[in-house]
C-alpha cells in the first residue's frame, strides 16, 4: 500500500517523541510513563493489519487509527486525563490524509521522506539534527531551560544528600548552634494561636452555616494544627540541643533538614510542599495572614488561591453559594466558568456580584496578552507569567465548553499530579487549542 511507509514513519516518530518528552518533567508529561518498544511493535502491527483489510475505495479509517494509538496502544498506559488529551492531540494533528501531502511536516525540517528503499530512509534520518529543539516535540524553546534546571537541581540534591552529617571540630559554628539560632528566630515570628471561642463568635456573626464560612472554619483548624506542631517541634528541638530532653527521631530529622534549609518531614506531611525552608515559612506567615484578615476583618475582595489548603473545596463552596442564590438551580447542573480580567489584584476595590475573584496563578508554557486577554507564546527565557485577576463563577449548564477555548488545568505546585490538581480555567486563544496542549500549558498556584 502507498500509505504504509508514511504511516510507519509517523508511528515511529510519535514513539520517539512520547519518550523524549519525559525529560522535560511536568511540561512533557504529568507522569513519566515507561513507554517501550512493545508499544511501538503493537502499533505497527495494528497499522499493518488495518491496511491489509482496508477497502481501497474508502481509504484509511483515521478515526480507528487515532483511537488505537491515542486510547489503546499508548493510551493504555496513561492514567492522567491531561496526558490522555495530549496523546489524542498528537494522534489528531499528525495522523490523517494530510500526512501524505508533500507540504506536511511534524515541525520545520522534520518531514516524512518520500523515498523507496530502507537505506534511503536511514540516510534521511541520519541528516536530522543531532540535538532536537524542544519545538520538535511540540514544546516552546524555553522548555530546554526547564530541563537543564531540573538536571542541575537533581545533581545538587544528590551531592547534598551524600555529604557527611557530623562535621569535624572546625573553626565555624557547630550544626547545633546554627539550628538553635534558627529555631529561636522562627519561634519569635510564629503567629499566635487562634482562640476557639473568638473564631466561633466571628463565624456566628458572618453566618456559620454559609458554605464559604464552613470552608473557612476547616481551613483555620488545619492552620492551627500546623502552627501547633511547628511550635512544639521548635521548642523541643531547643531543649534537645541544650541536653534537657532526649533527641528523638523526629527532632533529629528536623535538625538535619533545618541545617540543609529543607522542610522537616513532620511539617511537610501536614502542610504543603516547598523547595526550601525559607519559602515554606514565608508561605506559613502569608497563609495565616489571609485567614486572620478573613475571619477578623471580613471576607476579602480577592482570594489568594495558593494560600488555601483545599482550593477544590473553596470552589465547591462558591458553587453552592451561587446555586442557593438562584431559585430552581440544582448543584448537579451548575458548573464552574471564568473570565480573566485586565485588572491586577491592587486594582480591585470591591468583590464581584457573584462568584469570587482569585489571584496568584502563573502560566507555565505560555505567556498572557493583557491587551487582548488571550494566550500568547512565551517570551524567550521567561518561564512563568503571572495571570491577572480571574473571576470564577458558576453557570447553570452542563454543556461542554466552547471548543475554540483552551482548557487550562490548574495545579497547586509545579509537580502536576492528581494530588496537586485543582480544576481548569478556559482561556481565549487565536491559535488552535491543540497548539497549547502540545506546549503543555498549565496554570500553577506556586512556582517555587
Amino acid at each position: 500500500m502507498p500509505q504504509w511507509k508514511p504511516i510507519l514513519f509517523g508511528v515511529s516518530f510519535l514513539h520517539t517523541v512520547v519518550q523524549e518528552r519525559r525529560k522535560f518533567g511536568p511540561l512533557g508529561w504529568n507522569i513519566p510513563y515507561e513507554f517501550n518498544s512493545s508499544d511501538w511493535q503493537a502499533s505497527v502491527q495494528f497499522c499493518q493489519n488495518h491496511l491489509d483489510d482496508m477497502d481501497m475505495k474508502k481509504g484509511v479509517s483515521w478515526v480507528t487509527v487515532r483511537y488505537m494509538l491515542g486510547e489503546v496502544q499508548y493510551g493504555g498506559r496513561v492514567t492522567d486525563d491531561y496526558d490522555k488529551r495530549l496523546l489524542n492531540t498528537f494522534a489528531r494533528v499528525w495522523f490523517g490524509d494530510f500526512m501524505f501531502a508533500d507540504s506536511f511536516q511534524f515541525y520545520t525540517g522534520y518531514k516524512i521522506p518520500k523515498v523507496k528503499t530502507y537505506d534511503m530512509f536511514m540516510q534521511h534520518i541520519e541528516l536530522l539534527p543531532l540535538v532536537d529543539s524542544p519545538e520538535a516535540f511540540g514544546l516552546h524553546p524555553n522548555a530546554d531551560i526547564t530541563y537543564q534546571t531540573n538536571m542541575a537541581a537533581n545533581i545538587l540534591d544528590t551531592t547534598m544528600s551524600i555529604q557527611p552529617k557530623e562535621g569535624g571540630a572546625g573553626a565555624g559554628e557547630s550544626r547545633e548552634t546554627v539550628v538553635f539560632r534558627m529555631a529561636e528566630d522562627m519561634l519569635d515570628k510564629l503567629p499566635a494561636d487562634y482562640i476557639p471561642h473568638e473564631v466561633k463568635d466571628r463565624l456566628r456573626k458572618m453566618g456559620h452555616l454559609h458554605p464559604v464560612n464552613i470552608f473557612l472554619k476547616q481551613e483555620i483548624d488545619r492552620m492551627q494544627r500546623v502552627i501547633n506542631i511547628v511550635r512544639i517541634t521548635l521548642s523541643d528541638l531547643k531543649l534537645a540541643i541544650e541536653g534537657t530532653i532526649i533527641m528523638s527521631e523526629n527532632l533529629r530529622d528536623a535538625l538535619d533538614n533545618m541545617f540543609d534549609a529543607k522542610v522537616p518531614n513532620l511539617w511537610r506531611k501536614i502542610s504543603w510542599q516547598s523547595s526550601t525552608l525559607g519559602f515554606w515559612y514565608t508561605e506559613l506567615l502569608e497563609r495565616n495572614e489571609q485567614f486572620n484578615r478573613w475571619i477578623f476583618q471580613g471576607r476579602p475582595d480577592v482570594f489568594w488561591m495558593t494560600g488555601l489548603f483545599n482550593p477544590q473545596g473553596f470552589l465547591t463552596a462558591m458553587r453552592q453559594e451561587v446555586t442557593r442564590a438562584h431559585k430552581g438551580w440544582a448543584l448537579d447542573s451548575v458548573t464552574l466558568h471564568n473570565d480573566v480580567l485586565k485588572a491586577s489584584k491592587e486594582d480591585i476595590t470591591s468583590p464581584p456580584a457573584e462568584g469570587v475573584y482569585i489571584f496568584g496563578l502563573y502560566l507555565d508554557g505560555a505567556s498572557w496578552d493583557r491587551r487582548n486577554c488571550r494566550l500568547a507564546e512565551s517570551h524567550p527565557k521567561v518561564l512563568f507569567t503571572l495571570l491577572p485577576v480571574v473571576h470564577m463563577y458558576a453557570i447553570n449548564s452542563t454543556a461542554p465548553k466552547d471548543p475554540r477555548l483552551y482548557q487550562c488545568p490548574i495545579y497547586k505546585k509545579p509537580q502536576r499530579t492528581d494530588l496537586t490538581y485543582i480544576s481548569f480555567i478556559v482561556l481565549k486563544t487565536t491559535q488552535s487549542p491543540d497548539h497549547w496542549t502540545l506546549r503543555g500549558v498549565g496554570a500553577l498556584c506556586d512556582i517555587k
